[in-house]
């Protein structure tokens, strides 16, 4: 490569150089742990009384899958994540095993009319949670060598993704499926992918659903429009969360004084945790917890930005867009800006599963966040 100013360069080498992680990434994510960790204890305390059981039940489980969540983040902040590429198809097709026992084998658990919970033992986990990272994974391997769509070297895992897709359906979770396509579609753009081919899958995407969407799925969207057309049914939950953001106002009710979530707000640990917040911590609350899966975007992003390679890049791209599209996604529903989608809120929600799958993003985000490149330049005066 040459390139002329007040020298002539011959070559450029580039090399690559182990920094330090990203001290912003990982004080931020503590910050939301932290923040999930009050909030599952404070949400979720009156509904294990009401089973019978210890208040902090809830919340012990909850710190169990923190620990080998944060065990896995460690040990995937110190693994190379370019020796993750030849593992992509193996997590893919032991995702694709788990959601299978869940549908056709006795392992699978119904919980609230959805069967999406595989029980191994004392283990209960929730497969479908653990697509996001083969997904993330397997589309950073494909399309960091080229970002062909009609690529035959593709076409084994199109048809895996396929039946992920499908299994997950039938649980059914709409919602993982939308979280799961949004991501790879951004994934494929930032690889180089053609917006013309994006723009006819999103409208494939939107026909698809349009034409198979469920009765309750459809009675959502209604709901949406006006709760209080079913308020003791499907809008109830709606409804209720907006009670609690008008208790809340500006400055919260104190932490533990929620009234919601003494039965009124069925979800409140789980997909509503955010209105329980709201009402407990204010608009100043639920701010700063924006305000913090903000930075943990921008900073995401920065990392893809500086990573040496394309592989690093897609995947930095898809780990951060993956939780942060989730994690507005599920504020959105609370808040009523969008129809109610049953997701969690990453890092908040009660859901072991949800908490160990992010914690191990987030720890190879770290990872990369490390490496850097620097070019070493030789040049003839």
């Amino acid at each position: 490569m040459y390139y002329q100013k007040s020298k002539q360069y011959t070559h450029t080498n580039t090399t690559y150089t182990q920094t330090p992680a990203d001290n912003i990434l990982i004080v931020v994510t503590i910050f939301i742990v932290v923040f999930g960790i009050m909030a599952v204890f404070s949400a979720s305390a009156p509904k294990a009384i009401s089973y019978g059981e210890n208040p902090l039940s809830f919340t012990i489980k909850q710190l169990v899958w923190l620990f080998g969540g944060t065990l896995g983040a460690f040990f995937f902040s110190k693994f190379d994540y370019r020796k993750l590429k030849p593992f992509a198809g193996v997590v893919a097709l032991f995702v694709l095993i788990c959601l299978a026992l869940v549908k056709f084998s006795p392992l699978g658990v119904t919980v609230n009319e959805a069967k999406r919970w595989l029980v191994i033992g004392p283990l209960q986990f929730q497969p479908s949670e653990f697509a996001k990272p083969a997904l993330v994974l397997y589309f950073a391997t494909l399309f960091s060598k080229n970002c062909k769509i009609f690529d035959p070297q593709k076409y084994p895992f199109y048809i895996i993704f396929a039946f992920m897709l499908l299994l997950i359906y039938m649980q059914p979770n709409l919602s993982m499926i939308i979280l799961l396509l949004t991501t790879s579609m951004v994934m494929y753009y930032i690889a180089g992918g053609s917006t013309k081919i994006i723009t006819g899958a999103m409208a494939l995407g939107i026909f698809a659903v349009a034409t198979t969407i469920r009765g309750y799925q459809l009675q959502r969207i209604k709901v949406w429009w006006n709760p209080f057309s079913d308020a003791l049914g499907a809008g109830y939950n709606i409804i209720q969360s907006m009670v609690a953001f008008s208790s809340g106002g500006f400055f919260g009710v104190g932490f533990g004084n929620s009234k919601q979530k003494l039965s009124w707000l069925p979800e409140g640990h789980t997909d509503f945790i955010f209105a329980i917040i709201g009402e407990e911590f204010g608009f100043l609350g639920c701010f700063f917890l924006i305000c913090l899966f903000g930075v943990f975007l921008h900073r995401g992003f920065i990392i893809a930005k500086k990573c040496p390679d394309m592989f690093g890049k897609i995947l930095a791209v898809g780990i951060t867009f993956s939780i942060c599209f989730q994690a507005f996604t599920n504020m959105s529903v609370a808040s009523s800006f969008v129809p109610a989608t049953g997701i969690p809120l990453p890092l908040i929600s009660y859901g072991g599963s949800s908490l160990f799958v992010t914690l191990c993003m987030i720890g190879v985000l770290i990872n990369i966040s490390k490496k850097k490149v620097q070019r070493i330049v030789h040049y003839v005066q």
